[in-house]
């Protein structure tokens, strides 16, 4: 910007004609026109050009590229073919539609090069020219998975893939997307194993081939593809699918296979009811290919560390993710708040019930992983005591923030990191709202001495109509008067405080009905210990009010906590401890020393490319949090956490 200066009296002039904040009236002005951009409502129609052929050549691993041809019929005199990217994704409750993703677009009728235009009050919508005469339109164009990590979630190695359809097809604007027929064909790397829910697979060669089928359900069903496979069943018409970096990790031992039988056994005495014909645990054993839990009606996508399975025990604590999507089957794809289910993959979603969705899918994927010994029940125990420290000293956030108001930070934050998440909070509707449901639970089994629980809710309201897998949306009040018909309570009034009011008391009164407290020890819990190994950090959260990284870099704070208020804040390294090159046991112990002889601990750490020697005047020692029964007797907790499959 270039600035001239006016002359002193040609200045005060203007000073006097123009009051603060107003526009000359001889400058530029424009007036905005009325934008044509509202969501218009599809058509519960099918698509009349027919069935949409989507062939993709999956099998150039080394550079990464999915190679993709679709052809979209069309109807006599048809002028304009007006196409869509997906843009609200299912299990995504977001805008995130990797659309960046998308290139070399080209698209043609009869081998000649048509023009088209993206819109410019929608970036996702295609519309395409179309000659008279034409019968069908190929659009070609190739999706890049990301590479490095920093680029996106990675999607293929050379050992392995996951085909999301919705990433790399287009579908026909103005119709409901069940009512969109496609015919999807993959070319995999020779020899590779392919699984998916889809029906109708017919393989020749390297091409896979499957059953015509709405572009929803299509969508809905992804691929995990890979060199190393295995396929176990688990149950009746329950496959585990599973595809590692290296055969090894696929030798599951017997004993540890069965605990996923027992999951299945435990989610069907749950719900009493099953709302897919069959269903597939796709699972990735990686570090190569980026992380995923998402759910699918018939099918999840999975991610363990590659040694989760051959290394059981030492594991543990990776192991929770197959049993919270596998709720999701009846929590989140049958049932689902109606605010997001939608019609298409442009329709917005309202996420204001998600501590339903995804609160209670956390709660029943914490229970069921102890019942069928998915996981260990003292890991459990562990998960809910570190939520519970998380809500009791490590958020002061929830003074100004509501956890429905969290429900919408998949949209307004699309799950980046926060700078202070203790401050800002982030998507708790996940934990607090299970929080929330285990005190359910414990009011209903006081109020009926023991015979009623949330058990009996969720077979009433998720294991409806045995056999339906389409989609049964709910409301608050359904929510409410099931929660009613299983124990009359005040529920709406419950629900109301608990998730949609600020500065709440901590969500332990659950924890504590059902027998247990929250303690506090100098050692993490096994929960704590195999997560902060897994990730290789330490967690001084709850004492110095950081986590470090393996290098001593700090990735957060506690706002107004001891590190905080001393000046330290994320991406400054400690250097050295006491005048002791950083490790993590020089920091832990120099905190156990603090505590003892009642001195400040001393820091050099590095900011940029400035260094400063900071003393805390903290001396409350270690503190991991951890959950101890009352009692010596069975309490609450452990009868919820115990089988109930015969």
């Amino acid at each position: 910007m270039l600035i001239r200066t006016a002359p002193l009296a040609l200045a005060t002039a203007l000073l006097v004609v123009t009051p603060a904040g107003a526009r000359p009236e001889a400058n530029s002005a424009p007036l905005a026109p009325q934008l044509q951009d509202a969501t218009p409502l599809p058509l519960d129609t099918p698509w009349p050009g027919g069935t949409i052929k989507l062939s993709i050549d999956a099998s150039d691993t080394q550079r990464s590229v999915y190679r993709v041809t679709e052809t979209i019929p069309v109807t006599a005199g048809t002028t304009e073919l007006v196409l869509l990217f997906p843009e609200w994704l299912p299990g995504n409750h977001a805008p995130r539609g990797p659309i960046a993703q998308l290139s070399n677009i080209r698209f043609t009728a009869g081998g000649k090069p048509l023009s088209w235009k993206r819109d410019t009050l929608d970036v996702y919508r295609f519309v395409v020219s179309v000659p008279a005469g034409t019968r069908e339109v190929v659009a070609n164009f190739v999706h890049t998975s990301p590479i490095t990590g920093s680029e996106g979630r990675i999607t293929m190695t050379q050992e392995m893939l996951n085909l999301q359809w919705e990433k790399m097809s287009l579908y026909p604007e103005g119709h409901y997307t069940r009512r969109i027929a496609v015919a999807p064909s993959v070319t995999v790397p020779q020899g590779w194993e392919v699984f998916t829910a889809l029906d109708g697979k017919a393989r020749k060669g390297d091409t896979l081939t499957w059953a015509t089928i709405d572009y929803e359900t299509l969508v809905d069903s992804p691929i995990f593809a890979g060199k190393y496979a295995k396929q176990w069943e688990v149950g009746e018409n329950v496959r585990l699918d599973a595809v590692a970096d290296a055969p090894k990790y696929l030798a599951i031992a017997p004993e540890n296979l069965a605990r996923f039988e027992r999951l299945v056994d435990e989610a069907d005495a749950l719900f009493g009811a099953r709302h897919f014909d069959h269903y597939d645990i796709l699972l990735a054993m990686t570090d190569r290919m980026g992380g995923i839990g998402l759910e699918h009606h018939r099918s999840a996508e999975n991610q363990y560390e590659p040694t989760a399975l051959i290394k059981w025990d030492e594991m543990d604590w990776d192991h929770n993710v197959v049993s919270h999507e596998l709720v999701h089957s009846w929590n989140g794809k049958f049932r689902r708040p109606e605010g997001l289910w939608t019609p298409d993959y442009r329709t917005p979603m309202q996420d204001d019930l998600l501590w339903v969705y995804e609160g209670q899918t956390q709660f029943w994927g914490w229970i069921l992983a102890a019942r069928s010994g998915l996981q260990k029940k003292e890991t459990v125990l562990g998960t809910l005591a570190l939520a519970a420290a998380n809500y009791s000293e490590g958020q002061p956030g929830r003074a100004w923030r509501s956890v429905q108001d969290t429900t919408y930070d998949p949209i307004v934050n699309a799950r980046r990191p926060h700078p202070y998440p203790s401050l800002q909070r982030s998507e708790d509707y996940y934990t607090e709202g299970a929080l929330t449901w285990l005190e359910a639970d414990q009011i209903i089994r006081q109020g009926t001495g023991g015979t009623r629980g949330l058990d009996d809710f969720a077979k009433a309201f998720f294991g409806k109509t045995d056999g339906d897998w389409g989609q049964l949306t709910y409301d608050f009040e359904e929510v409410v008067a099931t929660l009613s018909a299983i124990y009359p309570y005040d529920w709406a009034s419950f629900l109301d405080t608990r998730l949609r009011q600020r500065g709440q008391p901590a969500p332990v009164r659950g924890i504590e009905m059902a027998g247990y407290q929250l303690v506090w020890k100098e050692e993490p819990n096994p929960y704590h210990k195999g997560r902060m190994g897994g990730a290789n950090y330490l967690d001084l959260f709850y004492s110095l009010g950081m986590n470090l990284d393996k290098d001593g870099k700090v990735v957060s704070t506690l706002w107004d906590g001891p590190a905080f208020n001393a000046g330290i804040i994320n991406g400054t390294q400690v250097v050295a401890v006491g005048g002791i090159a950083y490790s993590q046991d020089t920091i832990r112990d120099a905190i156990t020393a603090a505590k003892a002889e009642q001195r400040p601990i001393e820091l050099l750490v590095k900011r940029g490319e400035r260094y400063d020697t900071i003393a805390i005047d903290y001396h409350g020692g270690l503190r991991y949090p951890w959950l101890e029964a009352k009692g010596s007797e069975v309490q609450g907790l452990d009868r919820l956490l115990a089988p109930i499959s015969g």
